[in-house]
């Protein structure tokens, strides 16, 4: 990962500027580590908090023992990563005199509550997502040795403005314009941990929008657990096809791409806006979880296979090309076989590019809770691999229909290996190429693929570097 840039975006352009002005301004109070589990928005959310901490002049550390205050930013969506959270808290278990400050923020966080006090009592911090506005007040509470801090809102709009983004990436930000869930899918925990559907004014977007092409950022990725759902709460009323279109407005922004969309409200003037403008990049994430209607009816999912096909039908009779992804969970409460094969068949037919895939799991405060989940882990562990077996086959056909072709990439990667690189394309494949340019990072190259892998692509670099 790149070197983190220390960024506020009302009136700094140099990180160098900025971390002498927290000297000067705040003085050092402490070091932090922060580990991040989850999604992007979680990735996003984390470098608000880290933009917050620096900006009260705490350090960032590499490890958990060089830091005076541990946060694990939390992700509830799937089992396993609420149970990696607090098997990382039970690791100070013995270590509780040793004055760390101890927070717990994001999904687990908003899900467990004050409870989290009662399984870690050494936990100081207890915060959900839509109260990260309010850490200053929060943190100056722990610096005045207030034991216990909660922020658990989740219906504010103030959870889009935070003073000071610490951005991970120099080329690519995030942006959340759409908080919160209302679809209540019923294994989905995410209306519970981030509250109702909260969209950002247009006006605060695209400013913020500009600052960061000021700052040289030149892709932008706008995110929302259902992004496409956004609504303009200004006057304006922006939908979110023409949100596209004035972010790929702003003089300096080459790549705009967004994530997640929901199949119920993929409208066809998003795919017009895709097809309209270079900019918005041609690869849509469109989740179905099953190939089942009526797996997808138990699921609360508001939509048929046919009805998700139609949107594939659409997307795909795009005059350009769009790549598609999807997210797909297998074992859940009474799919049967057969309805398994239909997901494996609708693998089949639409050809998704990549896949995101899990075994399903049980989520607190979920309505599938009441279901009887009779499969077992054992045949649910089959289903994923033959799931993912036949993912692979359709990615190794399609990485060789690449070999041959010319594509741009913004080269986001490194290799240790020497003149090894990688980079995505507009459609968001990633492939690895050689080069002999010193200086490649943060620029788009053409590139040509030379070969294919089942797991991606690898290509020559064929002309000079240009810069965003």
């Amino acid at each position: 990962m790149s070197k983190p840039f220390d960024i506020e975006l009302e009136r700094l352009t140099d990180p160098a500027v900025y971390s002498e002005g927290l000297s000067a301004s705040t003085g050092r109070r402490g070091t932090f580590f922060m580990e991040t589990f989850g999604c992007q928005m979680n990735d996003h959310d984390s470098e608000k908090v880290a933009g917050l901490l620096l900006s009260r002049g705490y350090q960032q550390v590499e490890t958990p023992e060089a830091a005076s205050m541990i946060l694990y930013n939390t992700c509830s969506i799937r089992e396993k990563a609420a149970q990696k959270v607090f098997s990382r808290l039970g690791e100070f278990r013995e270590k509780q005199n040793e004055g760390k400050v101890i927070g717990v923020l994001g999904c687990v966080a908003q899900q467990e509550g004050e409870d989290i006090f009662k399984r870690a009592p050494w936990v100081s911090l207890v915060c959900g997502s839509a109260s990260y506005s309010k850490l200053p007040e929060m943190l100056a509470r722990l610096e005045a040795r207030n034991t216990r801090v909660t922020g658990l809102d989740t219906d504010t709009d103030e959870t889009f403005e935070t003073p000071v983004t610490r951005r991970d990436n120099p080329w690519r930000a995030y942006l959340t314009i759409i908080e919160g869930c209302d679809k209540a899918c019923s294994y989905c925990v995410v209306p519970f941990t981030r509250g109702p559907e909260r969209s950002r004014a247009s006006d605060s977007i695209l400013k913020e929008v500009r600052q960061l092409a000021e700052l040289g950022y030149s892709e932008v990725q706008l995110l929302g657990q259902t992004v496409n759902s956004y609504a303009d709460p200004t006057s304006r009323g922006m939908r979110f096809s023409e949100l596209l279109l004035a972010v790929a407005e702003v003089q300096g922004i080459r790549r705009v791409r967004f994530t997640t969309s929901h199949p119920s409200e993929f409208t066809p003037d998003i795919v017009e806006a895709i097809e309209r403008e270079p900019k918005v990049c041609d690869h849509v994430h469109l989740p179905v979880q099953s190939g089942s209607t009526r797996v997808l009816r138990a699921m609360q999912r508001t939509y048929s296979r046919e009805e998700y096909l139609e949107k594939i039908a659409m997307i795909r009779g795009a005059k350009r090309a769009i790549g598609i992804t999807t997210d797909i969970i297998v074992g859940f409460p009474g799919e049967t076989e057969a309805e398994f094969e239909e997901t494996l068949s609708l693998l089949d037919e639409v050809q998704y590019d990549s896949m995101f895939s899990f075994k399903y799991s049980p989520r607190p405060n979920t309505p599938s809770l009441s279901m009887s989940d009779s499969i077992s882990e054992e045949e649910k562990g089959r289903r994923l691999a033959a799931l993912q077996d036949k993912q692979r086959e359709i990615q190794a056909v399609k990485h060789a229909q690449m070999v041959g072709e010319r594509f741009e990439v913004l080269v986001s990667g490194k290799s240790r290996r020497e003149n090894q690189w990688t980079g995505y394309t507009t459609s968001h494949r990633m492939i690895n190429f050689t080069s002999q340019e010193r200086e490649l990072l943060g620029t788009y190259v053409q590139v040509k693929v030379t070969g294919a892998t089942p797991n991606g692509s690898v290509g020559e670099h064929v002309n000079n570097p240009g810069r965003p």
